[in-house]
């Protein structure tokens, strides 16, 4: 089950709660910071670049492996990405068929994925980068992981860590006292470039990024670059304006989406919130449908509800239909995008790999 953060993580007069569990979340710091140091990683003959964060919860580290994915199809790539599919049954590794297979069996952000590059599911990551290396049409020449950060199995060329804007690293302690997962310094000295996640902003216009927030990186001697980064619609909403809508999201933090609807200009009469992951039985589906229909709203949802909702054919199916579902991505300014391409390609093009490693697949 995805963990319920709790408010006070974020809440810096909330101490007793941290001090009370502050010995727990030593162990767990300490636990994790030993695993990040000591293990001994699967090293891929394919480049492997990974988007994570410190914290527990949503940051944006799926919409930034999508931007990647992207990008590295623009250079001439064939990125694969791999995710441990949080959510499904299937064990892999697994290649997603965005077709046949559904939220239940893979999870959804795997199918979400899919949309966009080859996808294979695999708890077990080294597992997973060797299932890529096997592939033997249109082999892959980069992995892209989704989440990871903190796991130390394979190897990796380049190692993203995406921070929330608000929440940064909320009290700075250690789950299950705070919401990082690892002590910040260790996680730090895992970590290449940051990036924060300004969350929903305008189609044109530059990220807000507290200098606070930055400070705290600056302050535990972090040497990469800091870039900036926020989240726009894709879908136009035009077609919203003007309407009523009533939105529900079940994802890391709702409220980035709702306020992306917001930003761009649309009405949200009602905004409904549900944990991350959160997979809808057929009762949540029919009280919104029945709300919706009550205050005369258009219903819209965040991509990763909907494709969840589209592994149902009762009330789920029903409001997956009627649910508008809206795609967003990840923009960096000009600059800080043009930082992230010169790691990109310094990650998928290092000068001192040996030769093995630097094979590169024909199609």
């Amino acid at each position: 089950m995805p963990l319920k953060e709790p408010d006070w993580w974020y809440n810096s007069d909330a101490l007793q709660q941290a001090r009370l569990l502050g010995p727990l979340g030593y162990i767990y710091g300490r636990v994790a910071a030993h695993r990040l140091k000591f293990a001994q990683p699967y090293t891929s003959i394919i480049p492997v670049i990974c988007v994570g964060n410190f914290t527990a919860g949503g940051t944006g580290k799926t919409p930034l492996t999508i931007l990647l994915a992207e990008h590295l199809r623009a250079i001439g790539e064939r990125p694969a990405l791999l995710t441990r599919g949080y959510g499904g049954s299937v064990r892999g590794p697994h290649l997603v068929n965005p077709t046949t297979d559904n939220a239940l069996r893979t999870g959804d952000e795997a199918l979400l994925l899919a949309r966009r590059a080859p996808t294979i599911v695999s708890p077990n990551r080294a597992a997973g980068a060797r299932f890529i290396e096997s592939i033997r049409h249109n082999t892959p020449t980069v992995i892209v992981m989704d989440d990871g950060l903190q796991n130390p199995s394979i190897a990796k060329m380049l190692r993203i860590a995406v921070v929330d804007a608000r929440r940064g690293i909320g009290n700075g302690q250690v789950i299950p006292a705070g919401p990082l997962r690892a002590p910040l310094i260790d996680q730090l000295d895992v970590a290449d470039a940051i990036i924060i996640n300004a969350g929903p902003m305008q189609t044109v216009g530059e990220p807000i990024i507290s200098d606070h927030l930055i400070q705290i990186f600056e302050r535990a001697r972090f040497s990469g670059p800091i870039l900036r980064g926020g989240i726009v619609p894709r879908t136009n909403l035009d077609d919203l304006k003007g309407k009523s809508v009533l939105a529900f999201a079940g994802i890391g933090h709702p409220e980035r989406f709702f306020d992306t609807l917001r930003l761009g200009g649309v009405d949200v009469a009602e905004a409904v919130s549900f944990k991350d992951h959160h997979f809808f039985d057929a009762g949540d589906a029919e009280r919104l449908l029945i709300r919706a229909k009550a205050i005369g709203a258009q219903l819209v949802t965040t991509e990763k509800d909907h494709v969840r909702l589209l592994s149902y054919e009762d009330q789920r199916g029903e409001l997956a239909t009627l649910a508008i579902p809206l795609d967003i991505k990840m923009s960096l300014p000009d600059a800080d995008m043009s930082i992230l391409a010169d790691l990109v390609d310094q990650a998928i093009k290092p000068d001192d790999l040996i030769a093995d490693q630097l094979r590169r697949f024909e199609p």
